[in-house]
């Protein structure tokens, strides 16, 4: 076992900064507890366990199996040691609300593109809770344990996934055309983890070079794996309408509204999208729900 700590300079939410990491509650490769987050990742030195304290004024990180050093070094990114919320600059009483409220919140980056890329593309075109189901069930047939203790599940193995026929992945819930996409990214692998040595624009470009990765995927790794806080989901179902709602009272919204609203923190639009997100207010439903029907009884 090796460890680390680190002494912010303000506190961090190690739970709100690294919930985007979290695919679902299910998830094997994190978990969230009271005493901390443990975390299992594959690292460029190889596989290890992180587990992530933070008690007073300082948080403890610990991590076990080969790449634990590499792990602990990264740490500091992971948890947006260097990240500045303060770059923020709003006058919006809602936002100035949140900010004060998510105190705590910063803009990681895990600097593991594959283990983004991979559960996001899995939510591409489908409803997110099943999306959040075959990863699981994915994971479950070629995962392997991660070291030292937490009991985690390392993520997979782009080499091993890449050699996986498509016709692999259907009893997982995942048709071809994911298949496809997730055996061609896990083939340019290394190319794509070089993307975290890149600025963040070329990053995204290299990703959406790639043809099935669009904006709304290259987004979501920019902000996890590379830690962009202007990076917006364009094509999301739900977060144009949120935006909207907090930001002008509208109750729908659109792509286009979205970028018009957020453009005044340009540099900083993930960052009031995220905050907007986990603050839970919500645009009025458009209609009454309609309650589920037993068709048993019909």
């Amino acid at each position: 076992m090796k460890q680390r700590t680190l002494r912010p300079t303000a506190p961090i939410d190690l739970k709100l900064t690294l919930a985007p990491l979290r695919h679902g509650w299910g998830d094997p490769t994190i978990r969230f507890e009271d005493a901390g987050v443990w975390k299992a990742t594959r690292t460029p030195q190889g596989p290890a366990t992180l587990h992530l304290c933070a008690h007073s004024s300082v948080i403890e990180a610990s991590a076990w199996g080969p790449g634990a050093a590499w792990a602990l070094d990264n740490v500091t990114n992971l948890v947006g040691y260097h990240d500045r919320p303060e770059r923020l600059k709003t006058s919006h009483q809602a936002l100035q609300a949140l900010r004060q409220r998510f105190a705590g919140l910063r803009m990681g980056a895990s600097k593991t593109v594959m283990e983004v890329l991979i559960p996001t593309i899995l939510e591409q075109r489908v409803v997110r809770d099943e999306a959040r189901k075959s990863y699981r069930k994915l994971l479950q047939e070629v995962g392997e344990p991660a070291p030292g203790p937490g009991g985690l599940v390392l993520p997979a193995d782009p080499q091993q996934l890449a050699a996986l026929p498509s016709y692999m992945f259907h009893p997982f819930g995942i048709e071809r055309r994911r298949a496809e996409l997730i055996r061609r990214v896990c083939l340019l692998a290394h190319r794509l983890e070089e993307a975290t040595m890149l600025p963040w624009s070329e990053a995204r470009r290299r990703l959406t070079s790639i043809i099935g990765i669009g904006p709304w995927t290259a987004a979501e790794v920019a902000r996890k794996a590379l830690g962009d806080p202007d990076a917006v989901r364009v094509g999301d179902y739900h977060l144009p309408h949120v935006v909207s709602w907090v930001l002008a009272g509208e109750p729908r919204g659109s792509d286009e509204r979205m970028l018009e609203l957020l453009e005044p923190y340009r540099g900083q639009r993930g960052r009031v999208a995220r905050l907007i997100e986990i603050g839970g207010k919500r645009p009025p439903r458009r209609g009454p729900r309609t309650a589920l029907r037993d068709f048993a009884s019909f």
